[in-house]
């Protein structure tokens, strides 16, 4: 019995290191691996763009090539002050000076300065202190008050650092950009912040077109230079906007593509030659586009054609709508006044318009302007010969369209478009430089006398206080 209970637990072992040794050495592998079902959904990228890792923007070569070129314009006017008690008893006035200060860009190695109109306006003695501390004398060359720019020259003893201009028309919104000044008195200063948005027109009269920003400026940063990531010039820092007077995180800055036109007229003809489109409208939107009865809701309308404009001259027609120029979109009118600021007279610009539907593009020469809105009075512009003629004049300028709010005043006395002004305040008068001149002279409280020939052929005069 022992015998047998020993061969059955013997062939049973035998069996089992068979069937061990064929699982080992024999039967193929299979591997697997037993997962638990996510709980989480599984997202997958909707777009071939791949993420990169966002790096920080790294201002320091920016800043390095700005702080050195940036300086600060001292101003100094003389006035004569508030009377003291022993002024009036005296019967004399004590000159005071009176000093104000901004900052300035220094534009080429020769010492060209470019700063703000308002900062060396009415100055009787300008200085100029480098970030080395050196100070010079400076001379105005010439300033634009329209566009808040101005040219200083200083004689130094070396070549100084400077920045380089870059295409301000190429600057994103969203772009970094670096703020470099001189707020409080203090040695150059560098902030940073990114375009908020571009055209931005803070007269409501559509001449203006700032590049925003929301890095800081303060009182002194005026004339500073608003410089890209690179180090270039994209703006000439000019003014915030606040009821403290202190930063509140807007700021405006001419373009650069503005400024260096105005200072390149400046420094080649003496005075800045501003070329005109000659026209006159407004932006689209969808309540104007509606009462205009236009599909487009973009673009911008001409509602008049200046006569003898480049824009007559090339077709341009009321109701047209202009939705590019060189390219560049157009949707509110700064956009257009701010690409032309940057041009010269007899320059041409493409523009792309919708005329009853139908998209054409329009070649057109920029002309110098010679029209200007007199108060109380109208549009009026230089007189052709045919124009004095027909009234038998013998100088003057036309009025070529009444102010909306008096129009029905000067029609009611005879005075229609066409109509020839002759002289202001008894000064004779040729040309609408003539015009600005006798307005700009004019005293506050002197009345405004206008002699005219109206569109009958009579001479009148008109005293307004």
């Amino acid at each position: 019995m022992k015998k047998i209970l020993s061969l059955v637990l013997v062939s049973a072992l035998g069996g089992a290191l068979t069937l061990g040794a064929y699982k080992i050495f024999v039967e193929p592998k299979s591997e697997f691996v037993v997962t638990a079902p996510s709980t989480n959904p599984v997202f997958l990228p909707t777009s071939n763009v791949n993420n990169l890792a966002y790096e920080n923007p790294d201002f320091t070569v920016a800043a390095e090539n700005a702080v050195n070129a940036v300086v600060h314009v001292k101003n100094v006017s003389i006035s004569s002050g508030q009377l003291t008690l022993q002024d009036l008893f005296s019967g004399r006035t004590t000159p005071r000076a009176q000093m104000g200060t901004g900052s300035g860009v220094i534009i080429n190695a020769d010492g060209y300065i470019i700063t703000n109109n308002h900062v060396i306006n009415n100055s009787d003695e300008l200085s100029v202190t480098l970030n080395n501390n050196k100070t010079y004398k400076a001379e105005i060359v010439g300033s634009d008050p329209k566009t808040d720019i101005a040219l200083l020259k200083i004689k130094a003893d070396e070549d100084l650092p400077f920045v380089t201009f870059a295409d301000s028309d190429q600057a994103k919104i969203g772009e970094w950009v670096l703020a470099v000044g001189n707020p409080f008195n203090l040695t150059s200063t560098v902030t940073a912040g990114i375009i908020s948005a571009k055209s931005r027109d803070l007269s409501g009269t559509s001449s203006q077109s700032f590049i925003q920003t929301d890095a800081a400026v303060n009182p002194g940063n005026s004339g500073g230079a608003l410089v890209n990531v690179r180090g270039e010039l994209i703006g000439i820092n000019t003014a915030i906007s606040s009821q403290t007077g202190s930063y509140i995180g807007y700021s405006f800055a001419v373009p650069s593509n503005i400024a260096r036109r105005v200072i390149e007229d400046i420094m080649e003809y003496g005075n800045v030659q501003n070329g005109i489109l000659g026209i006159s409208g407004g932006s689209l939107n969808s309540e104007f586009s509606e009462k205009l009865g236009v599909n487009d809701t973009e673009g911008i309308y001409v509602d008049s054609v200046v006569e003898d404009s480049g824009a007559e001259k090339a077709g341009v027609k009321k109701g047209d709508i202009i939705k590019e120029i060189d390219g560049v979109k157009v949707s509110k009118f700064a956009d257009l006044t701010g690409h032309i600021g940057a041009k010269r007279v007899n320059d041409v610009v493409n523009l792309k318009i919708s005329r009853d539907g139908n998209i054409k593009t329009i070649a057109v020469t920029l002309t110098k302007n010679d029209s200007f809105v007199f108060p109380l009075v109208g549009m009026v512009k230089n007189a052709k010969r045919e124009d004095l003629k027909r009234l038998n004049a013998s100088n003057g300028v036309k009025i070529t369209e009444l102010n909306g709010k008096y129009a029905d005043y000067w029609k009611n006395n005879g005075v229609k478009e066409g109509a020839i002004i002759t002289s202001i305040n008894d000064i004779k008068i040729n040309t609408v430089d003539d015009v600005k001149e006798a307005i700009e002279n004019k005293s506050y409280y002197e009345p405004l006398r206008i002699e005219l020939i109206n569109s009958n052929g009579e001479k009148e005069r008109y005293n307004f206080r």
